[in-house]
């Protein structure tokens, strides 16, 4: 016979079994994770060279997804994708500015990270700004990766002395029309674009700035004898196909020079039209902890890898682009590097041409100038 207090009864059991099947669900879900660890990084972080020691310690699979721009990495954690990611690696505005106000990166514990910091190039003793929050009293990630932009050249061609001098002038130099280059690389075009249009790129714009930087675009693309990745970019100047190319680095240029090519050489031109008259542009990337609500236990022991002297100098020859890194301030890791890599990395200019540079940002026109700058693309004909 079924009476109120069997219903009620029978309610309560099954309320305990779905909560304990939910206690249990949770802990599995979280038991899952201790062998799990997501990435979400610029390029470089997610090769076989430099996971395959972290996942045969730790005996763990490691998923990870390489996107070009920070906009786009942006746009997914904010997309719900949080729940999913364990660590982002984004260039250094975006922790302090966005990610972190935004609530989907969390902090680092002071005591565990900040001595890693004194062990860095001087550049990036702690408290460093874009390693913390706008209070400087939380740290918000580890920085690594780092380098001066501007444009590549080849010597043979135009010596570094004329490029550095006259800047990004030598776009606009009729003689050069057909003679270069332009790497596809979106953000950083749309930042030099503004340049060679003697224009900061990282303040607000008016509408005849705007048309300006519209007018520059497209005679950036017109001009342009190829468009293409840093391989393209690289053999075409080491052929002699190309003098020069729009938008690079040392990332761009030292997988060349590591092959020999030392007369490829990126150039910070000595002045340009932003703060204190400086003309390049020095990105930093910084790898945080995504506030996941199950974040992986492995996330912090792999940001301490990073740290490690053979392991940052794997991560500075990443395949496909170069770089310095910050942990070369520790003679541990400096030691690790040859002089062949070293004259890849043009380690003689780095410091010099850090200080012709200002430091990356967010463009407040960003998106407008993105379509704009994409349209010239097209339209090259």
């Amino acid at each position: 016979m079924i009476n109120r207090r069997s219903v009620l009864k029978t309610l309560s059991a099954s309320a305990l079994t779905l909560g304990g099947m939910g206690l249990a669900g949770t802990a599995a879900a979280a038991a899952a994770r201790d062998n799990e660890l997501n990435i979400l990084c610029r390029r470089g972080y997610n090769t076989n060279r430099m996971l395959d020691p972290f996942r045969e310690a730790h005996d763990t699979s490691i998923k990870t997804e390489g996107l070009a721009n920070d906009p786009a990495v942006i746009n997914l954690l904010r997309s719900g994708a949080a729940k999913y990611w364990d660590i982002v690696n984004v260039n250094n505005p975006w922790a302090r500015k966005v990610l972190y106000p935004e609530a989907l990166i969390k902090p680092l514990p002071h005591e565990a990270f900040d001595p890693y910091f004194q062990r860095m190039l001087p550049a990036f003793k702690a408290p460093y700004k874009w390693a913390v929050d706008e209070t400087n009293e939380q740290l918000l990630g580890m920085c690594q990766r780092f380098g001066p932009a501007g444009f590549v050249v080849n010597t043979k061609k135009i010596s570094r002395e004329t490029a550095e001098k006259t800047g990004w002038e030598l776009f606009n130099d009729p003689k050069l029309a057909g003679r270069y280059g332009v790497l596809e690389s979106d953000a950083w075009n749309v930042f030099d674009i503004f340049l060679l249009a003697g224009i900061d790129p990282f303040k607000d714009h008016s509408p005849l700035e705007m048309d300006q930087f519209k007018t520059t675009a497209a005679q950036v693309f017109k001009n342009a004898r190829l468009v293409g990745n840093y391989a393209a970019m690289n053999l075409a100047l080491a052929a002699g196909d190309i003098d020069l190319q729009f938008t690079g680095g040392i990332y761009s240029v030292s997988p060349a020079r590591a092959e020999g090519h030392l007369e490829l050489r990126a150039i910070t031109p000595l002045t340009g039209p932003m703060e204190d008259r400086k003309g390049g542009i020095v990105w930093i990337e910084v790898g945080s902890l995504v506030n996941n609500p199950q974040l992986s236990p492995l996330a912090e022991p792999f940001l301490h890898y990073l740290q490690k002297p053979e392991v940052a100098h794997t991560v500075a020859f990443a395949e496909g682009t170069y770089n310095p890194v910050a942990q070369m301030g520790d003679p541990k890791c400096f030691s690790l590097f040859t002089k062949k890599e070293l004259d890849a990395l043009q380690w003689d200019s780095v410091e010099e041409e850090m200080a012709r540079c200002v430091e990356y940002d967010i463009v407040p026109d960003y998106r407008r100038a993105l379509d704009i700058m994409l349209a010239a693309k097209r339209n090259r004909g």
